[in-house]
């Protein structure tokens, strides 16, 4: 299924990557009418006793989404993870992608993300132990190593492909760099010249030009873009028009990113109802209004906002002003969103 994709459209070499809080099956929609090839949902523990939690159960809803489906499935216990992929099949995934890459502390301590990285005994029975599970492609999301210094990723690879895995993302980083740094692309290029399964890559990927570079740099099949799709849905959009004419797409307007903010909070809102869907809302308009003028100060009034009636009228009030103001997405200034606000 995988191969089919990417013979079927090159579209299908622009990817959204699995993030925990933000790849909610509202994002992945919209990701995917922007262009995106494919979306992956955010982690799922492996852990039976947590899979009934409110949530899970909100990041296992799949009802309605654009095929294909993919289920991120996020632990260190190999049958665990079969059974855990299993659970996820039977509920509508047609992928299931195993977490090897989240460097988070949290899930780390548990021996699960990237922290499996130390162990390739323990990752190769993980790979195993999936794949035979389901008879759906189960892919592989993962990171150049743990420790700088000690990247392991060609041996886990070519395991990968030995196990079935069905393609490979792999993010630019290890474990040490957290987010830090700068994506490293040299082993994704060697890791993609050695193994004869699909690699995606992934890391600082935010710019049509950007996506040009890594996929002719590595060779890799597609990309995968991140945080810079956050508050930028339309990314997809540029970069398959650049990677199709060589040319830029004019900026969105501020109407059209007002309408698309407006309607990802009206799915937010459904999906989530009103008072998680509230909260939930604020780290996206955080985003859609990054570096738009007065935009500091309209998200301090913004986080004060209790309902969703009233928090999608300030919105709206705001790009009404804006509009009124003759602003464009051409005078968006760089700026920095401290959502430890929110």
């Amino acid at each position: 299924m995988i191969s089919e994709w990417f013979d079927q459209s090159k579209r299908n070499q622009i990817w959204v990557a699995p993030m925990a809080g933000v790849t909610d099956r509202p994002f992945r929609t919209l990701c995917k009418y922007f262009g995106a090839g494919h979306a992956v949902s955010e982690m799922m523990t492996a852990d039976k006793t947590l899979r009934m939690s409110k949530k899970s159960l909100y990041r296992a809803n799949f009802d309605g989404e654009i095929a294909p489906i993919s289920a991120q499935i996020a632990g260190s216990d190999p049958e665990q993870l079969a059974e855990a992929a299993r659970y996820q099949v039977a509920n509508g995934a047609q992928i299931v992608d195993i977490n090897m890459g989240c460097p988070a502390k949290k899930v780390c301590n548990k021996l699960a993300g990237s922290a499996l990285l130390q162990d390739e005994d323990l990752v190769a029975r993980i790979l195993d132990a999936v794949v035979a599970a389901v008879d759906v492609p189960v892919t592989l999301k993962t990171r150049l190593g743990y420790l700088n210094g000690q990247e392991n990723i060609m041996r886990v690879a070519k395991r990968a492909e030995q196990a079935g895995i069905a393609a490979l993302a792999l993010h630019g980083r290890t474990r040490e760099d957290m987010y830090l740094n700068t994506a490293r692309y040299e082993l994704i290029k060697q890791v993609k010249a050695h193994i004869n399964i699909p690699v995606i890559a992934n890391g600082d990927i935010d710019s049509p030009e950007k996506a040009k570079y890594v996929l002719d740099y590595t060779g890799a099949d597609a990309v995968m873009i991140g945080r810079a799709a956050q508050g930028r849905p339309w990314i997809f959009r540029e970069i398959a028009h650049y990677l199709k004419t060589g040319q830029h797409l004019v900026a969105p307007s501020i109407e059209e990113v007002k309408t698309v903010l407006l309607g990802h909070l009206s799915e937010l809102y459904e999906f989530y109802g009103e008072y998680s869907g509230c909260r939930i809302a604020r780290k996206h308009i955080a985003w859609y209004t990054k570096g738009l003028h007065s935009s500091n100060e309209f998200r301090q009034n913004m986080y004060r906002v209790e309902s969703t009636l009233e928090q999608a009228k300030v919105v709206e009030d705001y790009f009404n002003l804006l509009l009124d103001q003759g602003q464009n997405m051409d005078d968006v200034q760089i700026e920095s969103v401290n959502l430890l606000e929110i």
